[in-house]
């Protein structure tokens, strides 16, 4: 009979095995739901999700059409994760907001990354365009909620920048379209960008001088330069 220390590396053994079958089938997962995510970008960016079919996303992904629905159940479900997915990207970006009072710094890297998210994912910020152009038909309830939450909370910030004389007078939300428009555009419009570039996508050092640009040209329209103070905003009542 084996002796208790080998029937403890048995043991040891078996659920070393059982732990990577189960790691292994994990990463398969996680690979699927990637190539299906991808693909989901591209096809719904060109049609929509009222145009996109099942038989178009799985050919796109690489995967039967049963694998498809195994991971994502309805093409609305992973209409609204592909839009889910980009819109928490938005926010994260946004947590300089919250991570910094000056608005020099917050709004510098908040511009920044939005520029960098629409470099590394056009295809979502296209899903985005084209559900608003559209009125929203899949996510109003999103807009009503969950934005406009946010957008309450970074509205806030701001105007405490305002009531702190740190920027000017300025309405939050037009700030805040004026950046979503600017730096989505390089998403959106990438093709027409690319077009006037001589048929070539930006190079890197072009971007980032289309990324300081941007900056500069917003903060001093709000008035906000490093170390400067503008007086504060006393009430007429």
């Amino acid at each position: 009979m084996p002796s208790d220390a080998a029937r403890s590396r048995q043991k040891v053994r078996a659920r070393q095995e059982v732990q990577a079958r189960q790691e292994g089938r994990a990463g398969v997962r996680r690979e699927n739901e990637a190539a299906i995510l991808k693909a989901a970008e591209e096809v719904f960016a060109e049609f929509g999700c009222k145009g996109a079919t099942a038989a178009m996303l799985a050919e796109k992904a690489g995967l039967p059409k049963a694998n498809l629905h195994y991971y994502f159940p309805t093409k609305l479900a992973l209409y609204r994760k592909v839009v889910d997915d980009i819109f928490s990207i938005w926010l994260k970006s946004a947590n300089s907001f919250d991570e910094s009072d000056d608005p020099v710094e917050a709004l510098t890297r908040y511009i920044n990354e939005k520029m960098d998210i629409s470099r590394a994912h056009p295809m979502g910020s296209k899903v985005w365009a084209n559900e608003i152009i559209h009125k929203a038909p899949v996510i109003q309830d999103y807009l009503e909620t969950t934005l406009r939450d946010w957008t309450d909370s970074r509205v806030v910030v701001i105007q405490r920048w305002i009531d702190e004389g740190k920027i000017a007078p300025i309405n939050p939300e037009y700030l805040l379209y004026m950046i979503w428009a600017t730096t989505q555009h390089y998403a959106d419009f990438g093709h027409q960008i690319t077009t006037l570039n001589g048929g070539k996508p930006l190079s890197d050092e072009q971007f980032d001088d289309a990324k300081r640009t941007v900056v500069e040209i917003i903060l001093r329209g709000i008035g906000a330069t490093a170390g400067a103070k503008r007086p504060a905003i006393r009430s007429m009542a």
